[in-house]
């Protein structure tokens, strides 16, 4: 009984998910060839609304978060927080790689006696 009450939203999720692939390719086509504006206009934080460049995002039309192109000073704290994840998650690796090699060298140990 458990097999049906995981198949049924396994099978309808997909079912669901074809179904919007297509609606998806009806309005914009299988490449986009049926979207008005096939590039896209402005960069980063900048965009084009009624003609004239404006920011949006933080600070800008509309509120939001700070993007990619933001201020000096958030760019440092961005890189400065990726960094340290990188290397906690390199020191971790690093751990989980030696405790791997003492298993695999304790079990070859046991072996060889």
């Amino acid at each position: 009984m458990g097999c049906v009450y995981f198949t049924i939203p396994v099978v309808g999720g997909w079912y669901v998910m074809q179904w919007a692939i297509s609606k998806s390719v009806d309005e914009i086509g299988e490449r986009g060839e049926k979207l008005q504006h096939k590039q896209l206009r402005g960069y980063g934080d900048k965009t084009v609304i009624d003609g004239k460049e404006e920011k949006v995002g933080a600070g800008g039309r509309y509120g939001g978060v700070n993007l990619a192109m933001s201020d000096s000073s958030t760019q440092e704290n961005n890189r400065t927080m990726l960094k340290a994840l990188f290397k906690k998650e390199r020191k971790r690796r690093k751990k989980e790689n030696n405790e791997q090699q003492q298993g695999n060298q304790v079990y070859n140990d046991g072996a060889e006696t």
